[in-house]
């Protein structure tokens, strides 16, 4: 369980293998840890947060430690030799009796030192939750067998890297059966579906590549994917980002490279999840011939990521062309119906451990219609729902509720918009480059999303007039002004306008 209620999920802020609940932070401290994470933020800079520190999360205090987690050896070897000093300063400025850090990794059996005393044992409250769209009970993954020549060439790959060249484990809770199917999420789901289960010659949509913000399940489409496609006798690779960094440094190292590339080169499905963290020169020239190499040869790969590949400004310009073109699906914010739908799995998972735990359909469309963000807030919203109800011993009211779930609610700090990002999205939604903005060209086509962005602009941030104007290419106060105007004239006139608009705001705002 996060500090701030959610549950660990597979997604861009780390995933737990094991599903078990960590030890119950106080509330104190997980205040505390928040702050922390908003002061690495704001002086790091959100591409360093967003890398290293996003996924990092706190399990307890305990004698003085702070027990940190994340998802993979990889961060963990990274944060302790780059940023181990600065989060024991920032954190012992939030809590001074907090003397030391200790990073463990989420899914290890055993805590990363002896001195530490082991997590307590998985509680019934949190089981059924671990996962985003999770509704079924966790059971063992039954491997596949490979081919006698694969089982081969696996072992001698791994005798000479010491990898796992079998990637990142499936959580045998994210099957398509589990996810939860509604209008934001339907497409991606049906192009998912139909890779997973493709029987003919070459490859579907390829790639895939699914990009959605925090939560809203575009992990466990990919979970969904390999283990379809694993039943299907094909050949899969799941990897994160870390994972994929992690393996290719390691192959180096070890003077392994080749085999390393040759395994991944020789699989059926690739699947590669967090792609926006894949970060180093060498890294990045290896994940683009990787790409080009599986699907030149007819290999299905399927990529998600937190933003559409022209948005990848890290990797090099034909990387991000190959990823565009394939099959690009957003999976958009959670309307008002699927976060009901969501809920209601949710609490019949719940109730397969506590039969007498019963929510009414008023508390399940007051928590809905309360929480917006993502999955996750409602899995932390159920949780908390399950708290009371076992610990108070009394029925879960709409009172209770709002209660309960006030920190997921009262204390949601607004998104910090950025007028490039303005730019961005309405560039890209109206097919235009950012550059044509910024430019003096006056044709409608440019001039349209010109204004929109302007309108955007001064509604979503806090830029005065005049500041707004020099970010759009040192125009005049008033030229703003004529466009938030107009825009707004416009919407006011046109319902398509008016929820193209909208669209957009939620976009930014999510």
């Amino acid at each position: 369980m996060r500090v701030d209620g959610t549950v660990a999920n597979g997604d861009e802020e780390g995933r737990s293998q094991d599903g078990g609940a960590h030890e119950t932070v106080t509330p104190d401290y997980g205040a505390a840890w928040s702050r922390v994470k908003r002061r690495l933020r704001a002086e790091l800079g959100e591409d360093v947060f967003a890398s290293w520190f996003a996924r990092l999360e706190l399990e307890g205090v305990v004698s003085g430690a702070g027990r940190l987690t994340v998802p993979t050896r990889f961060l963990k070897s990274w944060i302790e030799s780059h940023y181990i000093d600065r989060v024991l300063t920032t954190f012992r400025a939030e809590a001074p009796e907090v003397d030391r850090i200790e990073i463990g990794v989420r899914g290890t059996a055993a805590p990363v030192r002896p001195a530490v005393a082991p997590p307590k044992p998985v509680s019934p409250t949190s089981g059924p939750l671990a996962r985003l769209h999770a509704t079924g009970t966790p059971a063992a993954i039954a491997p596949v067998a490979p081919a006698p020549e694969q089982t081969r060439a696996a072992a001698s790959a791994t005798a000479d890297t010491g990898n796992d060249f079998n990637g990142t484990p499936l959580d045998a809770r994210l099957t398509f059966t589990s996810f939860v199917v509604g209008r934001s999420n339907a497409l991606a789901h049906a192009a998912a579906e139909r890779i997973a289960r493709h029987q003919g010659e070459g490859a579907l949509y390829n790639p895939l590549y699914l990009h959605a913000g925090v939560g809203l399940g575009k992990t466990h489409l990919l979970h969904g994917i390999g283990h379809a496609a694993r039943e299907a006798g094909r050949r899969v690779i799941y990897l994160t980002a870390d994972r994929f960094m992690y393996g290719f440094v390691n192959a180096l190292k070890t003077q392994s490279a080749l085999a390393y590339k040759e395994r991944l080169r020789g699989i059926d499905l690739l699947i590669l999840d967090d792609v926006q963290f894949i970060q180093g020169k060498s890294i990045q020239a290896e994940f683009g011939h990787t790409i080009n190499a599986l699907i030149d040869a007819g290999r299905q790969v399927v990529v998600a990521s937190d933003r559409p590949p022209t948005e990848l400004e890290a990797l090099e310009e034909r990387v991000r062309s190959r990823l565009a073109g394939g099959l690009v699906v957003e999976i958009g914010s959670l309307d008002e119906q699927l976060r009901v739908s969501i809920l209601s799995a949710r609490l019949a998972a719940v109730r397969t451990s506590h039969p007498g735990f019963d929510v009414s359909p008023q508390v399940v469309n007051y928590v809905a219609r309360s929480i917006t963000a993502n999955g996750r807030d409602l899995e932390g919203a159920v949780n908390r729902l399950l708290a009371h109800a076992t610990l108070s011993g009394t029925a879960v009211t709409v009172e209770t509720a709002e209660t309960a779930i006030r920190d997921l609610v009262k204390n949601r700090e607004p998104k910090r918009i950025k007028i490039e990002d303005i730019q961005k999205l309405v560039a890209s939604r109206y097919n235009v480059s950012r550059s044509d903005i910024l430019s003096e060209r006056r044709t409608a086509a440019v001039v349209k999303p010109r204004q929109i962005a302007m309108y955007l602009s001064k509604v979503l941030t806090l830029r005065s007039l005049p500041e707004i104007g020099r970010r759009f290419g040192g125009r005049d106060h008033t030229t703003v002004l004529h466009a938030v105007r107009k825009i707004e004239k416009q919407i006011g006139e046109d319902t398509v306008l008016g929820d193209e608009v909208e669209l957009l705001k939620r976009m930014l705002q999510d």
